[in-house]
C-alpha cells in the first residue's frame, strides 16, 4: 500500500506531504485546488511521461516520492529477479520510490537510494499501484485492452507461453521461406553475381596473414641496397677477414689463454668462455649475411611482384572485407547463399514441411488457449453482470465473446470483445458503440471488483470516477469502491459527497496564496472537518445547516460499510 506521499515543486504544489491510510481514502476540494495535480505527481511517479509545464515556474528540480509497505509476494519476487536481493526483500518490504525532473527535462528515478532505469520503473509500478482514470476507462475501449484483462484471469498453463514461441519460430521460418522463393530472373542475376564473386576470391588464391608478410617483404626490399651492404660490412668485421676478424681475434686470445692454463688453472675458464663467445660471433656473422642474401633475382623486380600483389590484395579488400579473414569469410557466405539458391527447391521443401508441423502444434495450442479464455469469460460472466446491476444497471446483460479466427495471431487465434446490453430487449454490442461515460466509469470498476484478488496490487487510485455519476448510483460506486478498500487500498479523487462519506480517511485539498504565489496543501479531516466537506460538496454557494445535518447523517450512515 502507499503510505506516504511526498510532491515538491510540482505545479502549484510547492511542498506537500501526506500519509494515506488503509481502506477507502477520499481525496475533495475544489475545482483547481490541485487534485488532478497530485494524480498527475503519481503516474509521474510510476513511470509516466511528465506533463507539459508540471514543473513549478522558477524551480530548477522537482520531485516526488512515496513509501510502499506490504508491497506483495510477486513485487518481492520481481525486484529479487532485479538484482535487489541484497535487501533480504519479503512482501512486508518497505520501498522508498522516487522521481525527480529537472528544468531540461531530464528524468531520475531510484529505488531505496538506488538509480533504476525506466524499464525498471514502469515494470516494478505495476506490481504497486494501478490507476483508473477517464483516461483508463477509453482504453477499456480497445479489444486489446480487453483481450489483456481476460488473459490476466485465464489459467493458460504453459499452452500460451509454447504457443508463442511456435508462432516466433514460424515467422522466422516464413521469412527464410520468402527470401528463397525470390522472383526467377533475380535469383538467377543473384547466382550469377554470387558465382563471379567467389570466382574472383578463388583465383587470388589468398592465405591468412599473406598481406601482412608481404608488408614485410617490401620493406625489406625498398632497403634492399642498404641491408646487403650493412650486412656484408657485418660479415666482414665478424667472420670474413682472414687477418683481423673477430672471429680469428677471440681464437688466437683463446688459444693464448689456454697455453698458460697449465701455470694458471682459472686461464683454462676464460678460454673456454672466448671459445663459446668465438662461436656465437660465427653463428651471428652467417646469420647477417643470410639478411642480405634473403631476395633472390633482381630486387627490383620482386619489389614490382610484391607491390602487384598487394593491389590485387587491396582491390579485393576494398569488394569484400577489410583483411583477408574478412574476405575469406564474405567468400564463404557467399558459397553457403549460393549453394541455397542452388537447392532452393528442396529448402523451400524443407520449410514448408516445418512451417506446417508448427501450425499444427499450434492449432493444437491455439485450441487450448481458447478453451481457457471461454473458461474464463463464462466465470466473469456472471459476476461482472451481478456487479453491473448493484450499480444501478439492473437490465445490464454481460457478455465476454471469444471468437476463433482461421488466422494465426501472436497470442493464439481468438477475438475477445466485451458485449454489452444495457436496456432490457436490446441486442448485445460491443462497449465501445454503446457504454456512455457513466456507464463506462461502473463497467471500469465492475471489472475491478471482480479482478480485485488477482492482480496482487496493494493500491488502486480512481480520478473522478463518479463522471456521469450521481444521486443512488453514486451512493452505490462508493459501498463499491469500500468494498474494494476492505482487501486494497483505494484513493479516490471524487466531487460526490455520497463516496466521500463513505471513506476510511477524508483528505482535503485546499489552494492559499502565500508570498503572492498559489500553493496547494493537503489535510486528514476529523470528524467535524469530514461534516463540513460533504456539506460544501452538497451544497451552493454558501452551506446551510440543512446540509450539514445532511452531511453528518451520510458519514454515520457510512459507518457501516468501513
Amino acid at each position: 500500500m502507499l503510505q506516504s506521499l511526498h510532491i515538491e515543486n510540482m505545479a502549484i504544489i510547492s511542498s506537500l506531504d501526506v500519509d494515506f491510510s488503509n481502506g477507502l481514502c477520499a481525496i475533495t476540494g475544489e475545482t483547481g485546488a490541485g487534485k488532478s495535480v497530485m494524480i498527475d505527481a503519481i503516474l509521474f511517479l510510476l513511470g509516466g511521461k511528465p506533463p507539459r509545464d508540471i514543473l513549478r515556474r522558477g524551480a530548477e528540480r522537482g520531485m516526488v516520492s512515496a513509501v510502499f509497505s506490504d508491497v506483495g509476494a510477486a513485487c518481492a519476487s520481481y525486484l529479487t529477479e532485479m538484482g535487489f536481493c541484497g535487501q533480504d526483500l519479503t512482501d512486508d518490504t518497505e520501498l522508498l520510490l522516487q522521481r525527480s525532473l529537472d528544468q531540461n527535462g531530464k528524468t531520475a528515478a531510484r529505488l531505496n537510494g538506488r538509480m533504476i532505469p525506466q524499464t525498471i520503473l514502469r515494470e516494478l509500478s505495476r506490481y504497486l499501484v494501478s490507476v483508473h482514470g477517464q483516461a483508463d476507462n477509453q482504453l477499456l475501449l480497445q479489444q486489446a485492452v480487453q483481450k489483456q484483462m481476460l488473459d490476466g484471469v485465464a489459467d493458460f498453463g504453459e499452452a500460451l507461453a509454447r504457443y508463442r514461441g511456435c508462432y516466433q519460430k514460424r515467422a522466422e521460418l516464413e521469412h527464410r521461406l520468402s527470401e528463397t522463393a525470390r522472383d526467377a530472373a533475380e535469383t538467377a542475376r543473384l547466382a550469377d553475381m554470387l558465382r563471379f564473386q567467389i570466382t574472383e576470391i578463388d583465383e587470388a588464391h589468398l592465405k591468412p596473414r599473406e598481406e601482412e608478410e608481404l608488408l614485410a617483404q617490401r620493406t625489406k626490399l625498398q632497403y634492399a641496397e642498404k641491408i646487403a651492404k650493412q650486412t656484408a660490412f657485418a660479415y666482414h668485421v665478424l667472420y670474413g677477414s682472414e687477418k683481423a676478424s673477430a672471429f680469428l681475434i677471440f681464437e688466437r686470445a683463446a688459444s693464448a689463454l689456454a697455453g698458460i692454463s697449465g701455470v694458471i688453472p682459472e686461464a683454462e675458464s676464460l678460454a673456454e668462455r672466448l671459445t663459446a663467445m668465438r662461436y656465437e660471433i660465427e653463428d651471428i656473422a652467417n646469420t647477417a649475411r643470410d639478411y642480405g642474401e634473403e631476395v633472390e633475382g633482381d630486387p627490383t623486380e620482386v619489389l614490382n611482384r610484391v607491390e602487384a600483389r598487394l593491389d590485387l590484395i587491396s582491390k579485393l579488400e576494398r569488394k569484400y572485407g577489410k583483411d583477408i579473414s574478412e574476405i575469406l569469410a564474405f567468400r564463404a557466405k557467399a558459397a553457403e547463399r549460393l549453394c541455397l539458391i542452388d537447392h532452393s527447391d528442396e529448402e523451400s521443401a524443407r520449410l514448408t514441411a516445418e512451417i506446417k508441423a508448427l501450425e499444427a502444434q499450434m492449432q493444437t495450442l491455439a485450441a487450448q488457449c481458447h478453451a481457457a479464455r471461454v473458461a474464463a469469460a463464462k466465470e466473469l460472466n456472471g459476476r461482472i453482470a451481478a456487479e453491473l446491476a448493484f450499480l444501478d444497471m439492473p437490465s445490464v446483460r454481460f457478455e465476454i465473446a471469444v471468437t476463433q479466427k482461421e488466422s494465426f495471431l501472436p497470442d493464439g487465434n481468438d477475438d475477445v470483445c466485451f458485449m454489452i446490453a444495457t436496456n432490457k430487449g436490446e441486442a448485445m454490442m460491443p462497449l465501445s458503440r454503446v457504454a456512455s461515460g457513466g456507464e463506462l466509469a461502473r463497467v471500469t470498476l465492475a471489472l475491478r471488483s471482480v479482478l480485485n484478488d488477482r492482480d496482487g496490487v496493494g493500491t488502486a487510485v480512481f480520478d473522478e470516477v463518479d463522471t456521469g455519476i450521481s444521486g443512488k448510483t453514486a451512493r452505490k460506486i462508493g459501498m463499491k469502491l469500500s468494498e474494494i478498500g476492505k482487501k486494497t487500498q483505494v484513493l479516490c479523487v471524487t466531487h460526490s459527497a455520497q463516496i466521500a462519506s463513505l471513506a476510511t480517511a477524508h483528505y482535503k485539498i485546499a489552494k492559499a496564496e502565500q508570498e503572492e504565489r498559489t500553493v496547494s496543501t493537503v489535510s486528514l479531516l476529523d470528524d467535524e472537518g469530514r461534516v463540513a466537506e460533504v456539506a460544501r460538496i452538497l451544497g451552493g454557494i454558501s452551506v446551510t445547516d440543512t446540509q450539514r445535518r445532511a452531511a453528518a447523517e451520510m458519514i454515520g450512515e457510512g459507518e457501516a460499510y468501513r
